[in-house]
């Protein structure tokens, strides 16, 4: 079991649970998940709590490979208003900002979210470490080399496995240094990794579990699905239900996804079914 003190809720994760993602973004690479209309942001959260979700995730900038970089100010200007008014509306949702800028880490804790998820681990930031220690917050630490713009040229490794929990290492004792108390780690899936390193990883995932720290695992119909099968983002839901159950029977503790139900679904059954071995 893992415990997250999320600005005074103490969460609990006795068994996996899901992170429902919202992107207050034009460009997000599933269309589904793409929302600028803040009363359907607020009605996307809605039904993604009804079907069980644990954690909203909001983010203001599309991190998809090649992707463009938008500022801190218009990334401040897309998502603080989506997470006053899901705070106002659901009061009691844990809302994580998805950002690798300090300033709008600040905005967002501020304005109602009580966890940070940073796709650069703090790498496109120096002062995010440091932020979050203060703020005293969960930070979800991802890993990534390069940014999302150039991510995708930095996918040569001697030994993926090594080097990402050689990464996580550093980050850890990074956190702990800058006070941060709970850190959950994410591999990066699609994130200077190209597709057969991510199934390598995946395959690999329960030696993550070796660092003792929560595991979030995002592959909800990322490339590495539809690519492989031939498909469209739009008709992964399919393949992210597979990989997902694959990533639970392997130790991941949180679901980063866009299909809330079905992720619970898929949850209560592996659960049932290790509760049985």
């Amino acid at each position: 079991m893992f415990t997250l003190n999320c600005k005074g809720r103490i969460l609990q994760i006795k068994e996996p649970i899901v992170m429902g993602i919202i992107n207050t973004t034009p460009d997000s690479f599933f269309s589904e998940s793409r929302s600028m209309v803040i009363n359907e942001i607020v009605d996307k959260a809605g039904k993604m709590l009804e079907d069980g979700a644990t954690i909203l995730d909001l983010g203001g900038q599309s991190t998809r490979p090649g992707s463009e970089l938008v500022k801190a100010s218009e990334e401040t200007d897309r998502l603080i208003p989506s997470i006053e008014a899901i705070h106002k509306s659901y009061p009691d949702a844990i809302i994580s900002a998805d950002t690798f800028y300090s300033s709008v880490a600040n905005h967002a804790i501020n304005a109602g979210a009580s966890v940070i998820n940073d796709v650069s681990g703090g790498s496109m930031d120096e002062q995010m470490i440091e932020t979050v220690g203060n703020l005293g917050v969960p930070y979800i630490c991802m890993h990534m080399r390069g940014t999302p713009q150039t991510m995708q040229n930095f996918t040569n490794y001697e030994d993926l496995l090594k080097e990402v929990i050689d990464y996580f290492i550093q980050k850890i004792d990074a956190c702990k240094k800058a006070g941060i108390k709970d850190i959950i780690l994410d591999p990066g899936f699609g994130f200077a990794k190209s597709i057969p390193q991510n199934f390598e990883l995946l395959n690999r995932l329960e030696y993550l579990n070796i660092l003792e720290k929560p595991l979030l695992v995002g592959l909800s119909r990322k490339g590495t699905i539809w690519k492989t099968l031939g498909i469209t983002a739009d008709e992964a839901l399919n393949g992210t239900t597979v990989l997902n159950t694959i990533s639970l029977m392997k130790g991941a503790s949180i679901l980063r996804v866009h299909d809330v139900k079905e992720a619970v679904e898929a949850i209560r059954l592996v659960t049932e079914l290790n509760s049985n071995s």
